[in-house]
């Protein structure tokens, strides 16, 4: 198992360097395949960055590689339709959400 002690500072700093997918994967040495990156790279970062929002932590190598490996995974497992991940996946599943301030009364 790969582990980097890094600051804060010099973690974000690295980071800030990685601009695909791909790079992320290979940083945090996850294997992964090429075709189930190609067709859902998008949805797999929208779901690492949700489960990051959700672990909300400092940014920290192991919290980040475990999340980043469970969002690849998702889609390894499953598609994006199935994951609903992006509103129009809901939509086209029947799942809508509704803002509360659009729920009130009609004016007239």
């Amino acid at each position: 198992m790969t582990t980097k002690t890094l600051s804060p500072e010099d973690f974000a700093a690295e980071l800030a360097e990685l601009e695909s997918i791909e790079d992320f994967l290979a940083y945090f040495c996850i294997e992964y395949d090429p075709a189930v990156v190609q067709i859902n790279r998008l949805h797999i970062l929208q779901r690492f960055h949700d489960y990051l929002r959700g672990a909300g932590k400092e940014p920290e190598f192991e919290t980040w590689k475990r999340l980043l490996a469970r969002a690849y995974e998702d889609f390894v497992r499953s598609d994006a339709l199935t994951e609903g991940v992006f509103s129009v996946f809901k939509r086209a599943r029947g799942i809508a959400t509704i803002p509360l301030s659009a729920i009130g009364r009609a004016r007239s």
